[in-house]
Order: structure tokens, then sequence, then C-alpha cells
């Protein structure tokens, strides 16, 4: 029996499918949807995309994503340079930015260690961090990684680069569950955590 495909209904549906946390049923549920719009809707969509794809990237100065030279953060002359807190991805930073607590500047790795996953130092954003440590300025570089053995891993290592030069290194707090992540944390959670870092 000959199975009903219209081939770019079926690749819509494959592209979904290839985005994390999407199954084969909400693949068909976004391709559906996306067929179910205007013209001019599917083509501001592609659009949106696109322009995301080409115009966003890495901030000068911390890593993060942007769209100018430096971000939003980095720019703003109201946060503290001599604070930085080192997170793996740019969704930790808007987690953190949550809490209205933390008003020093960021660092994105964009990942963690991971030798399983053949993700080592070379492979994250740990040369630019180490750069802006020696300029000088900085006097505390908090760990905000996740608290996953990557994550600690990571941060270890990261302690272990900063603090012979003379730049004091903390962890947030564990008000973050082991194997969970900072983005899906509440506020009251990483306030906590902010509150509670210590020293490595």
């Amino acid at each position: 029996m000959a199975s009903y495909t219209v081939a770019p209904l079926a690749n819509l549906i494959d592209q979904f499918e290839r985005l994390p946390g999407i199954g084969h049923k909400s693949a068909q549920r976004l391709a559906f949807h996306v067929l179910g719009m205007t013209k001019e809707q599917a083509e501001s969509f592609a659009k949106a995309i696109v322009d995301a794809h080409e115009k966003i990237h890495h901030c000068a100065i911390c890593c993060n994503l942007t769209d100018e030279k430096l971000c939003p953060i980095c720019r703003d002359p109201k946060r503290d340079p001599s604070l930085i807190c080192v997170v793996e991805d740019s969704r930790d930073v808007l987690a953190l930015e949550r809490t209205n607590e933390y008003r020093g500047t960021y660092h994105v790795l964009h990942g963690a260690i991971s030798p399983l996953q053949d993700i080592g130092p070379e492979d994250l954003c740990i040369k630019e961090l180490l750069a802006r440590v020696q300029k000088g300025g900085v006097q505390e570089v908090i760990m905000a990684t996740n608290p996953t053995v990557e994550g600690e891993a990571t941060a270890m290592y990261l302690s272990k680069l900063i603090k012979p030069l003379g730049v004091k290194v903390t962890r947030l707090a564990y008000g973050i569950p082991v194997g969970g992540d900072l983005e899906y944390a509440d506020e009251v959670t990483l306030s906590r955590a902010f509150a509670g870092r210590s020293e490595l």
C-alpha cells in the first residue's frame, strides 16, 4: 500500500523535527500551522529566521548574543565591570537578569567541557574570558555554570586558570537543583543562589 506524502510538507516536518524537544507529532502540528499562515505571514516568519541568523553574533567583550558590536549589558555604564558572572549559554543570562539581583557583567562560554561529547576548553569562549581578567580591574569571577558534571568540571577548570591571577573566584550556591538548568530555575531560587555563593 502506497503511503501518502507531499514532498514539501514532508520536508517542512523534517526541518521542525530537527529542533530540540520537537517530536514527530509536534513537528507535524507546527508544519500545518505554517501552512495555515498567509503568504505574508510565512514570508515574515522565514525572514525573521534569516535575519536572526545573519545579524546576530557574539559581543566583542562578553561573547553574549547581540546584533551590535557590544551587547546591551556591556554597553550599560551602570553595570559593574569588576564582577563577571560566567554562564554556559545566553539563555542563562536571561534567567539571571530576571532576578534583578545582579548588577555586574557576564561572560558566555557557549557550552561546557564535555569529553564524552568531544567538547574541550578550546571549543568554548575561555580565551576571551582570560583576556578580560588579565586586562585588570576584575575583582570577582562568579561561576554560574549549570550544576551538572560538565558544569562543575568547567567551573573547576576555569577556577584553576583564574585564581593564580589574583582574582576571587566564587560559585553560585546550590539553590539550583543538581542536574537542572539555570534557564528553568525560578527567580527566588536564583536570588538565593546568588546570595549564598561561595569561594572556590
